[in-house]
């Protein structure tokens, strides 16, 4: 005999509370809409804009729960309709599902569970690109459900961001490899042959060449130019740097740790720890900076609260504009390149800088191995040619 106890579908909305993200019930007005925005969380009504609504429902003693986009005014049909075929289903009448839950799943539901995904999963600079290139998709492309797109679409969304927001060879690679692993989580593939991929020239990586550096160091204060020739000589990537300890910096070994700090909720890049050599030279500056340090803070380089810096880059356009250079020649990852490749010109292997960059691949570092343009190549040149 069947059950015929009725089937409740509650609506809820996956959102950014004090402790973390959280599913909180929905606000309804005394006609049954939800009112957009607001949740309930704590026992409070709260406006949140962030997050998509969610379908919960038991069936077979287990909780089930459904991603349905961020329209709220979707969202309640989606539910009403929802609990009508559980309802249906438990009273022994045969239902067919309509297209949203037939498989046939729309984008805009897709693109929120993926987002959602990747907002618990990945660092906010890979949420921001993920929700950039993903925006962008869904501008470009007319289809609904996500079993329409085909392989047009997709070349389509290439010409859009080509033609239409003007975007540079590698970023629009950059937003269709994103597409694609959208797509590939969502069981899609296929879609596209070798050949449909955009192109881009890979531009040489640009080094800083000493008269640039010894300008600007020149126009550093004491504070300035330890934050660059910290960043110079260990070839560490911006929020590696933000984010570096005191008890990362070895004095007697003269090396400095890339290290995840779990307290702060950061870890590095492909979550590879790392440690690097450093010249005597930083070694004895950091020492002295350290004995003027602020020593309730572990950060290396803090601001006022022993919050992470998160203007090196506006402070080093403001030092090139003291320094009378141009400043749009200067910028943090260019740094890296210097590190890295003169590493490489004082025949360091490419194995060990590769560990040193924290680089996954033998390929990313290998883009670094360059002709030297010194003055002492010159002179063999000129001395070849005399």
């Amino acid at each position: 005999m069947a059950n015929t106890q009725s089937k409740e579908v509650n609506l809820t909305k996956r959102v950014q509370t004090s402790k973390g993200p959280r599913y909180c019930p929905v606000v309804l007005s005394p006609n049954g809409r939800v009112k957009p925005d607001l949740v309930i969380v704590n026992g409070q009504s709260e406006r949140h804009s962030e997050g998509a609504y969610y379908l919960e429902w038991r069936e077979n003693g287990r909780r089930i729960r459904l991603s349905v986009g961020k329209d709220p005014q979707d969202a309640t049909a989606r539910r009403l309709r929802k609990e009508a075929e559980l309802n249906a289903v438990n009273m022994g009448v045969a239902v067919v599902p309509e297209n949203g839950d037939s498989g046939h799943r729309s984008i805009a539901t897709a693109v929120a569970g993926f987002l959602e995904e990747t907002e618990l999963a990945k660092k906010p600079k890979t949420l921001a690109a993920y929700t950039t290139a993903l925006n962008y998709f869904t501008a470009s492309c007319p289809k609904l459900y996500l079993q329409d797109i085909e392989r047009t679409d997709l070349l389509k969304f290439c010409a859009f961001l080509r033609d239409k927001k003007k975007q540079a060879p590698r970023s629009v690679y950059n937003k269709f490899e994103n597409v694609m692993m959208f797509l590939k989580a969502n069981g899609i593939r296929g879609l596209v042959g070798k050949n449909d991929w955009p192109r881009y020239t890979e531009e040489e990586p640009e080094m800083y060449e000493q008269d640039d550096l010894d300008k600007l160091f020149k126009a550093c204060d004491a504070e300035e130019q330890l934050w660059y020739e910290f960043f110079l000589m260990t070839g560490m990537r911006e929020q590696e740097v933000m984010y570096s300890y005191w008890s990362d910096v070895n004095f007697a070994a003269a090396t400095v740790r890339v290290s995840h700090k779990p307290d702060r909720g950061w870890t590095p890049k492909a979550y590879k720890e790392r440690e690097i050599p450093i010249p005597a030279r930083l070694v004895k500056k950091l020492k002295a900076w350290k004995a003027k340090a602020d020593k309730s803070c572990n950060l290396v380089f803090p601001t006022a609260g022993c919050n992470p810096k998160l203007d090196f880059l506006d402070c080093l356009k403001a030092v090139a504009e003291r320094a009378k250079l141009d400043g749009g020649n200067f910028w943090l990852h260019k740094f890296r390149a210097t590190f890295a490749t003169r590493c490489l010109w004082a025949s360091v292997d490419l194995r060990t800088v590769q560990q040193w960059l924290g680089h996954s691949d033998m390929e990313s570092t290998m883009r670094y191995l360059k002709p030297s343009r010194s003055q002492k190549v010159r002179d063999k040149v000129n001395e070849i040619f005399a």
